[in-house]
């Protein structure tokens, strides 16, 4: 056994330790937090505004700070980058992680000198976790990989801005430098297609032996590599890759053709990070869901997805929640965000520990015709079929279609890029919209009583999602394909890349 993977179990040990001390004992750690995060912004303007000095507990804090989405925050984050100090919290910001909306536009969200250490933390111990639980380190040994965005940063008011990705490349650990690919030069380069080029050329020949980035994108990496290679699998390229760190996107809809590509399953760490905050983690490859980070700097707070858009929804703290629940996901942090909707839904697997799936975005949802269908649902009625027929998807979204050609009922237009099609597309589509039907009563009473005819699949040429994506200026990097449309922007794009 090396020497690196030797000391990577002995201090893998030593951080799991750390862990279980807050892991079950997670309300406790929560209820720390928000009387340390009221405590050091009492005096910022956001805090002096919202009297935190008067806050004692979770219910004099929800009495005095509301839910609030970007523009709600916007004119205490244009002070911010602009250059003021102790507004949402103490000093000025260590960084921006420049990010982008759909309502606004750029945005900038704040990382302080205090919550930049906990994304660092975090990364590291998912896979410490996986490292005391599986007894492999071998990994460390060999060359790692980073799919992300450049690291170049620029300045506002002196305050360094970026990708959150780009960001955290200047700050991995030096025990991991020397692994680390691509090179500095090559990660810099903009283009995401002359990028992945550029990496495919530098690693070909390496011993790559953990692989972390988006699905998608990362599938796009691996096609160049068999390209290259003269059709060679993945496992034939890196003969000693074993693991695969992901984030961003839920992994299933992409595992058939990724396991395709590699021609074996490898062990894979699902991830969930934001540029507000790293928020949970897979510490385990035998139990479901991923670890809430209760001791990282932030106080969570659940609305049910129900109650989102009401005038005074429901909010409960940690200690409030029920297993499999939707919930909005709601963040307080130790950079300043009160109160803020980061926009994702989550739904609790397990309470002890407290163990979270991702399950959609709070708008990323169909309802064009009173139905409410949510992401997880239409994933796992597709996957439920696809996997039970030996059907590779590539990508898909879904929008409304409520003007159907003159006769016919209005209904929910798929959009699949199959990697493997399926021998008759009517069928599969039937079967699609039955499971789809088990999964949401509202959809089953709409299809039932004739409101909406059942779906229909539109099956799209190879590479359409690239290719759409790269028309919208957000190909590669941490840009993601909506799943869910209520209108049909998406749909028009892709219109173009129908199969013939």
């Amino acid at each position: 056994m090396a020497l690196k993977s030797f000391l990577s179990k002995i201090f893998a040990s030593v951080v799991v330790k750390g862990i279980n001390k807050w892991k079950f004992d997670a309300v406790a750690a929560q209820e720390d937090t928000l009387r340390n995060l009221v405590k050091e912004a009492a005096n910022t303007v956001f805090g002096k505004e919202h009297h935190f000095g008067a806050i004692k507990n979770y219910q004099d804090f929800k009495a005095n700070v509301p839910i609030r989405d970007y523009e709600d925050l916007r004119p205490y984050i244009d002070r911010v980058v602009a250059g003021e100090k102790d507004i949402l919290w103490k000093n000025k910001p260590a960084y921006l992680a420049k990010t982008s909306g759909t309502t606004s536009g750029v945005k900038y969200i704040p990382i302080s000198k205090e919550s930049m250490p906990e994304h660092i933390k975090a990364a590291r111990n998912a896979l410490l976790t996986y490292i005391h639980e599986t007894g492999n380190a071998s990994f460390v040994d060999g060359k790692v990989i980073f799919l992300q965005g450049s690291p170049i940063l620029s300045e506002k008011n002196g305050i360094k801005v970026g990708r959150l990705s780009g960001i955290v490349a200047h700050l991995v650990p030096a025990y991991l430098q020397k692994n680390r690919m691509p090179s500095y030069q090559t990660n810099c380069i903009e283009d995401w297609e002359e990028k992945v080029d550029a990496i495919v050329a530098e690693t070909i020949n390496e011993d790559m032996r953990l692989i972390s980035g988006i699905p998608p994108w990362v599938q796009m990496y691996f096609d160049k590599l068999t390209e290259k290679s003269g059709g060679k699998q993945i496992k034939e390229i890196f003969k000693n890759f074993q693991l695969f760190v992901y984030g961003g996107v839920n992994f299933e809809p992409y595992r058939a053709k990724i396991e395709a590509s590699i021609g074996k399953r490898v062990d894979a760490i699902e991830t969930y990070p934001a540029s507000e905050g790293f928020i949970a983690y897979q510490d385990s490859q035998t139990e479901k869901g991923l670890l809430l980070l209760a001791n990282a700097g932030m106080f969570y707070e659940f609305v049910p997805t129900e109650e989102f858009y009401n005038e005074h929804p429901t909010r409960l703290s940690l200690a409030e929640v029920q297993l499999d629940k939707n919930y909005a996901l709601i963040l307080n942090t130790n950079a300043g965000l009160w109160g803020y909707s980061i926009g994702d839904t989550v739904k609790f697997v397990s309470l002890n520990p407290y163990k979270i799936v991702v399950t959609g975005r709070i708008k990323h949802f169909i309802s064009a015709f009173g139905e409410h269908v949510i992401g997880e649902e239409v994933e796992q009625a597709l996957l439920s079929v696809a996997n039970s027929e030996g059907v590779e998807i590539t990508e898909f979204t879904v929008a409304p279609q409520v003007n159907p050609p003159v006769g016919e009922l209005p209904f929910h237009e798929w959009f699949i890029e199959f990697a493997k099609k399926p021998a008759n597309l009517t069928s599969f589509a039937l079967k699609v919209d039955e499971a789809l039907q088990q999964k949401n009563i509202y959809y089953f009473d709409l299809i039932k009583g004739n409101i909406l005819q059942s779906l229909k699949i539109t099956a799209l040429e190879k590479d359409a999602f690239v290719n759409y994506m790269k028309t919208q200026g957000k190909l590669g990097g941490q840009n993601k394909v909506p799943r869910l449309s209520n209108d049909r922007k998406i749909a028009d794009g892709l219109e173009k890349y129908m199969n013939a």
